[in-house]
């Protein structure tokens, strides 16, 4: 972690929006909204903090429902990482027309928009305060972005994943539909799993606890929170290691 002292408390983080982020009533890539989303990331690149995206596809492809109709799971998701491949893009052009390098990484070979996945270059663009957005997911079926995104930032050694999200944290019941829904502030991994919080899938969470990344949940559509999770403000709800016994929390009920 960097100096705390009035500067970002992470050098490197690997930031991860669900495509549903990128969508707007009339476009299923919003041009106001990917533009917002940029100008927060910026912020923080601006700080000197090396920053890489992961982005969902949801807002162009739902394989789910495809699959239901019968078409082949491989096809679907190979669809889905298509679609993750223009949020990557249209990431990428927001970030550089407000003067922020960027570079897009594809999974899924496509030389003629974008480089293909190479962790060194990816550790090089990310040393020289360029932000790297990686497209196409793992390049394999049946993994969604949430792993994608617990292997890249283990790859490319961040400090922690901030999960962008519509909610600002992890609750103990859909807080739409509960009204006495509890915000947890802070969970280990295997509360996550034990409880069956959504989070991000376990494959995903496995990842992260074996290597004790801190994945940090909150609401992406604040302005500011990106920078404030990474300058160390206590908002949404972070999951790391041993935090129940630290937190004083063995007697309190989930």
């Amino acid at each position: 972690m960097a100096n705390t002292n009035g500067g970002p408390a992470y050098d490197r983080i690997l930031l991860k929006l669900s495509g549903e982020a990128f969508g707007g009533s009339e476009s299923s890539v919003d041009a106001i909204t990917t533009a917002w989303m940029a100008e927060q990331i910026a912020d923080v690149a601006r700080a000197g903090v090396s920053i890489a995206v992961v982005v969902g596809g949801g807002n162009i492809w739902r394989g789910k429902a495809h699959e239901a109709g019968g078409m082949d799971r491989a096809t679907a998701d190979y669809m889905g990482m298509l679609a993750t491949v223009i949020n990557a893009l249209a990431l990428q052009d927001a970030l550089e027309r407000i003067g922020i390098a960027s570079r897009v990484q594809t999974a899924i070979q496509m030389q003629q928009i974008a480089e293909p996945y190479i962790r060194r270059r990816a550790m090089r663009h990310l040393e020289k305060g360029r932000v790297v957005i990686f497209g196409a997911g793992t390049g394999n079926p049946y993994f969604t972005t949430d792993t994608t995104a617990a292997l890249r930032a283990v790859e490319i050694g961040a400090q922690a994943i901030l999960k962008a999200t519509k909610v600002d944290g992890i609750y103990n019941a859909d807080p739409k539909k509960d009204r006495t829904a509890t915000r947890f502030e802070r969970l280990d991994y295997l509360e996550v799993l034990q409880l069956g919080l959504e989070v991000m899938d376990n494959t995903a969470l496995t990842l992260c606890m074996d290597n004790d990344l801190p994945i940090i949940v909150f609401n992406m559509n604040v302005a500011g929170n990106i920078r404030r999770v990474v300058f160390g403000e206590t908002i949404g709800t972070i999951v790391s290691p041993r935090v129940r016994a630290e937190a004083g929390l063995e007697n309190v009920a989930p």
